[in-house]
């Protein structure tokens, strides 16, 4: 996997808050500035390889060590955080296990492509991995970021053996045309490094298709009140918000969720909510927000902890 934590990520602040009213990203304005972080590049993660026998060959069940485990059903219920993402008080953004609800259903790479159209945003997903998004672009390809540079693949080399979903109705933003979302993916086929917009594939798919500058690194100036709210199911009954500046930050908290898995997220926010003895006038006190579906009620007397850059 390398040295994660020393790849440098690119941030290029070229861009001011808001989106082009006809729905199209442009690059020609004002240059704020240019600044560099450490990145945890979510793209390079690698599926384990499979355990090796003493010659180098892969350990057959009933060899000479032990049994290779039998891979589990992936289960989104199980391993994915429900959520929702309000801007203010609009919801943009909602994946839920809702009965009936297909949205969340996964494909073998195979069977997944006679499902996809172009200009479909397709989402790859395994249990602890960050998920991996592209675009299709038809005749069986994708366009997706990884390893820090827009690639054209074919969908079964891109998905790496994992599962994977058509996900165009998770962001509720209006979509571009099919081949306005295919010529925005394969004009940046072969950018690279200093050269990206965006810091993880998600974040480049979705700007494909909704061409918001609000996708791209620096998109959005983190000033003022922090009006991105990601609302995190617990329960039937019971939610917790985060609060974010910007919709790259809560991007990426989203996506770290899904990395670490549902049970490792309730255990870190059973902590956060239930805390031995906070001190008296403790700003990092939860906010317990309604279900998912209406945005959660003004508080003037409790501050939410989780807010700011991850």
């Amino acid at each position: 996997m390398g040295n994660q934590v020393e790849k440098l990520t690119h941030l290029s602040y070229k861009e001011v808050p808001t989106a082009d009213p006809t729905g199209v990203d442009r690059d020609d304005g004002p240059r704020i500035g240019v600044s560099y972080i450490f990145s945890n590049d979510d793209e390079d993660v690698e599926p384990q390889p499979p355990p090796q026998g003493p010659d180098g060959g892969s350990l057959p069940d009933g060899g000479d060590g032990p049994p290779m485990p039998q891979p589990q059903p992936y289960d989104p219920r199980l391993h994915e955080v429900e959520c929702s993402v309000f801007y203010r008080d609009e919801c943009i953004y909602q994946k839920s296990f809702a009965p009936g609800s297909a949205a969340l259903s996964t494909y073998t790479p195979e069977n997944l492509l006679n499902k996809c159209k172009p200009g479909d945003l397709v989402e790859f997903v395994s249990q602890a991995q960050y998920p991996h998004w592209a675009v299709y672009v038809g005749n069986f390809q994708v366009v997706h970021l990884h390893r820090l540079e827009v690639s054209n693949s074919f969908l079964t080399d891109a998905s790496q053996g994992r599962r994977g979903r058509v996900v165009n109705d998770l962001y509720r933003y209006k979509p571009l045309s099919p081949s306005a979302v295919v010529r925005n993916a394969l004009a940046h086929v072969g950018a690279k490094e200093r050269e990206l917009s965006w810091r993880n594939s998600e974040s480049f798919a979705a700007w494909c298709r909704y061409g918001k500058r609000e996708f791209k690194i620096g998109g959005e100036l983190r000033i003022g009140k922090q009006p991105y709210r990601l609302q995190i199911q617990l329960s039937a009954q019971r939610s917790h918000t985060l609060e974010f500046q910007s919709l790259e930050d809560l991007i990426m908290e989203k996506r770290r969720n899904d990395q670490i898995g549902r049970a490792a997220v309730l255990q870190e926010l059973a902590m956060h909510l239930h805390p031995a003895e906070p001190d008296e006038g403790d700003s990092n006190l939860a906010r317990t927000t309604p279900p998912p579906g209406r945005p959660p009620a003004p508080s003037s007397e409790e501050e939410d902890g989780g807010g700011g850059a991850h």
